[in-house]
């Protein structure tokens, strides 16, 4: 079952965050990343819940995209714990993302999925008819003490 993520996910979460990021996620991060999706306009968080253990989590966001005046669906965060893998849950979850932005008039889906992924997760992505468009470029500030 896909449903919007609640208060009491949160350890399921934590451990889809360190799937997907290999670092431990505090639980206070993941009950305020929850909460800014309760209040934000543009972003969700939902879990496939499988007998009551979060087997995935998916992130959505809608993308306004000034330079063609156009909206894109972002699926921010795909990720399904290792023992439910290969069940048709990630597929489940990207058809779930793309019924998202058809319900907000999107023109379509994208997301970004890292170097060192091409074997699994970009195989995957583009079984689903997804193409690779380009590179995301990152630059890190430095913190300030």
């Amino acid at each position: 079952m896909i449903r919007k993520a609640i208060v009491s996910d949160v350890q399921g979460i934590q451990i889809l965050f360190q799937e997907l990021t290999g670092s431990l996620i505090s639980a206070n991060d993941v009950l305020n990343r929850i909460q800014f999706v309760q209040q934000s306009t543009l972003d969700s968080l939902f879990v496939y819940e499988d007998q009551k253990i979060i087997a995935g989590l998916l992130a959505f966001r809608i993308r306004e995209n000034i330079e063609e005046n156009s909206r894109f669906g972002e699926i921010s965060v795909l990720v399904v714990r290792p023992e439910f893998r290969k069940k048709g849950i990630g597929k489940e979850l990207m058809e779930y993302a793309e019924h998202l932005a058809h319900e907000q008039n999107c023109i379509g889906t994208w997301l970004v999925s890292g170097f060192g992924r091409e074997e699994k997760a970009h195989t995957f992505y583009k079984s689903l008819g997804y193409q690779t468009t380009g590179y995301r470029f990152v630059k890190h500030f430095e913190k300030e003490s």
